[in-house]
């Protein structure tokens, strides 16, 4: 039936969708209510820690707990050969043809990074625990250590896995680049290099975990994805169905708690005591062992007209990726695919390689690949448009993506590309240059773009379930497996079943994140879960609202034709029918009041080595940035003074949702640009506590303005965008942009410790 929007629509046509209304988490989280995973405790709980390598790369000549289970309270000592299955099979994308090797959920002969489990201990409190620790005797034969990831790919370097160090690599080769060069006026080249961070959330890994009655494994956890649950059955050797994974909201992800971190030590302390076993990691282990943001080494040489259009590129990339592959093969696919940003070109060739090292691991981090390549394809643009002594803005205009361009790597462009309109909308907001603070100051502006893509790759068939349903009195219930984040990606599904069925969003309740209670919906990460669970949640929303309507005509009389959804209730000839009457009506007349859907992503064909496809990704999100900095010429220090970000977003689901990630991704980039890094010496992390790890805090983030467009063009629900990811991209090019506008030449190597920025005052000042 065609359905007529009721008079609470406004002149968007909505009610509750792109409104900014408050989220269902808000006040909880305000009131410090909100009971996060380590907040749980279970009577007669133990307690559980890692004993983790001191060295990055050693034999394990030795293994003895026995000092250990002395210690009063200490109830068990696991290692290696103690774990049924002590392999956890790699979710990653590698060489063809080549295995790749397993992480181990706890080391039994050789250890490859510093701070790899090497064995569990359980006890009764953790005075115990913090003794046996100590009293585990593990001997170690030291090996060398592979740290650089250039040296680790050459012939000669040690091996961290047998077979050689190269993990993974991606190829594009599209048109003729050695003819673009060669016919060139004008070349370009640089270097560039991107530093390793970590997620650096305030809640650490953390769980705890429990026996019911039916003999299932009950795991309460910080995660991003409660489907590791196959992968926590198959570490302890049981069903699938045995293990179930709750996950409460979490107190920050952004990609850190995609893999596994808690969960198969609980699981396993849990099986072998029969007890409640509860694991917090400390931060000294997060910033140790948790995985990173890969760091990354960019060469570029870029070839143009003296109009300023990009004829070709030809880009070199080596990523590190630690010690063991976790995404590593697929974060540098998404390198790869974004290495020439949101610029139209016919001729690129791209040659991306990941190295195993003995450093940690790297893994997800928002961003997924599409963050590093952003410091040199910005710095690239702004070097084409000096040589041709052209305007930067307009040579990037002159070279943005149109919907229907392919990019590099064979994918049309199907949506609209808003990038002109996001510089237009920076720029005009941004204001006039600020006067510096004394003579020995001085002050640049700076604009970067971006392109992210939102969802997983197409041929990894992707898929998302939601069951919506209505209660007796009216209520109206969401299940869907979806893990929140801090994303607001609960109240974005609750949203959008408000919508639907014409209901007060207060009447609303979403159940997530819980593997045995919800359908499962797949990961929170590659900002996925509202182009998803969205359209699944969208999808069901609307088959219970025929459903409804369909029960209004058996119970009334009246045709399909003379009904229409109101607020709260059915609209009929003879008035509105209360949603609680309306699901009395479906009851008694054989109605089903509940519809479970699954959303499939549009699928493609697994890309080879030479990336070659017509469908990778489902979408891409596009942004511009722009800010002032005052560099302080003596010491070096950058102070970023206004900030302005643009977004296209298809449409905004929850425009306050919205606004909240642009800003936190903005502060988050602005870490990655001038001050976060993790340092080492020869694979040891040094950077062990937060003192050392200089996270922004509100006294470093300048004013920061959104700015929201809406094309109505993306792929998610009510053609919304994902930008859980897309804004923290152009940060760190944005600032570097800046700082040159201000001294004359641009830091090309993250952080822009002040070092770095003084070499620059040199370098401008040399000109």
């Amino acid at each position: 039936m065609t359905e007529t929007l009721p008079s609470t629509a406004d002149a968007r046509g909505t009610r509750v969708v792109n409104h900014g209304v408050k989220r269902q988490d808000s006040l909880e989280k305000l009131l410090g209510k909100t009971r996060y995973a380590g907040d749980f405790d279970v009577a007669g709980q133990l307690h559980a820690r890692l004993v983790r390598s001191p060295v990055p790369s050693a034999r394990i000549v030795s293994r003895d707990a026995t000092a250990a289970m002395d210690v009063p309270g200490v109830v068990a000592v696991l290692f290696g050969e103690d774990v049924p299955n002590n392999d956890i099979p790699t979710n990653t994308a590698g060489i063809k043809g080549r295995p790749l090797p397993p992480s181990w959920v706890l080391a039994v002969d050789r250890v490859r990074y510093h701070g790899e489990p090497v064995a569990l201990v359980v006890a009764e409190n953790t005075r115990a625990l913090a003794a046996a620790e100590a009293l585990v005797d593990v001997e170690y034969d030291v090996l060398p250590v592979v740290s650089d990831p250039e040296a680790a790919l050459e012939h000669d370097s040690s091996e961290v896995h047998e077979g050689g160090n190269l993990l993974s690599q991606w190829r594009i080769d599209r048109g003729d680049v050695d003819g673009a060069f060669a016919d060139a006026p004008i070349i370009v080249e640089g270097r560039y290099e991107a530093q390793v961070v970590d997620h650096a959330y305030l809640e650490p890994e953390t769980g705890i975990g429990w026996l019911d009655d039916e003999g299932v494994i009950n795991i309460r956890v910080s995660t991003q994805e409660i489907e590791h649950y196959r992968r926590i059955a198959r570490v302890v050797g049981l069903p699938d169905a045995k293990v179930r994974v709750q996950a409460p909201y979490l107190g920050g992800g952004f990609g850190g708690k995609e893999d596994m971190t808690v969960e198969p030590y609980i699981a396993l302390a849990v099986l072998r005591t029969g007890r409640p076993v509860k694991m917090v990691w400390s931060r000294q282990e997060s910033l140790t062992a948790r995985a990173k943001r890969h760091p990354v080494r960019m060469h570029y040489r870029t070839a143009a007209a003296a109009d300023g259009t990009l004829l070709a590129h030809d880009i070199q990339i080596v990523s590190d990726a630690g010690a063991y592959p976790l995404l590593s093969g697929f974060v540098l696919l998404y390198i790869t695919l974004n290495a020439a940003g949101p610029y139209r070109c016919d001729n690129v060739r791209v040659h991306s390689r990941a190295a195993y090292t003995n450093n940690t691991p790297g893994s997800a981090f928002r961003g997924f690949g599409g963050m590093q390549p952003v410091l040199a394809y910005e710095a690239q643009i702004d070097k084409v448009a000096d040589a041709a002594g052209l305007d930067r803005v307009e040579v990037r205009k002159a070279n943005a993506f149109e919907a229907g361009d392919r990019i590099p790597a064979g994918q049309r462009i199907d949506t609209a590309v808003w990038l002109p309109q996001c510089i237009d909308a920076v720029l005009d907001a941004i204001g006039p240059r600020p006067v510096p603070s004394s003579p020995e100051h001085r002050v640049g502006l700076g604009l970067a773009c971006n392109v992210q893509p939102y969802g997983r790759v197409a041929w990894m068939n992707d898929s998302a379930s939601a069951w919506v349903g209505c209660e007796r009195d009216g209520g109206v219930v969401v299940r869907c497996g979806v893990p929140d984040v801090g994303g607001g990606q609960v109240s974005s599904l609750a949203q959008i079943a408000a919508e639907v069925l014409h209901v007060p969003l207060e009447k609303v309740t979403v159940h997530f994140g819980d593997s045995a209670r919800t359908p499962l919906a797949g990961r929170t990460t590659a900002t996925r879960q509202l182009y998803m669970s969205g359209n699944a949640v969208l999808s069901a929303a609307e088959e219970l609202r025929a459903q409804l309507v369909q029960g209004v005509v058996k119970g009334t009389g009246h045709g399909a034709a003379d009904l229409t959804l109101a607020e709260g209730g059915v609209l009929t000839p003879d008035g509105v029918v209360p949603l609680a009457e309306v699901v009395a009506m479906c009851m008694a007349n054989g109605v089903a009041i509940n519809a479970m859907k699954t959303y499939f992503a549009p699928t493609g064909e697994p890309v080879r080595e030479l990336v070659d496809s017509e469908r990778i990704v489902p979408d891409f999100t596009f942004g511009a940035h722009a800010a002032y900095v005052e560099v302080d010429t003596r010491t070096g220090e950058v102070r970023p003074l206004r900030y302005v970000a643009a977004h296209d977003v298809g449409r905004a689901i929850n425009p306050l949702s919205v606004r909240g990630q642009i800003e936190g991704a903005v502060v988050q980039g602005l870490g990655y640009a001038l001050s976060e890094r993790i340092v080492y010496d020869e694979g040891v992390n040094l950077t062990g506590a937060f003192y050392q790890y200089a996270i922004p805090t509100a006294a470093d983030c300048p004013e920061i303005e959104v700015k929201i467009l809406e094309s109505g063009e993306g792929v998610g629900p009510f053609h919304a965008r994902g930008i859980g990811e897309p804004p923290i991209g152009p940060c760190a090019a944005t600032i570097a942009s800046a700082v040159e506008d201000a001294v004359g030449a641009r830091p090309t190597t993250l952080p822009m410790l002040a070092e770095t920025v003084l070499a620059c005052v040199d370098e401008g000042a040399a000109r």
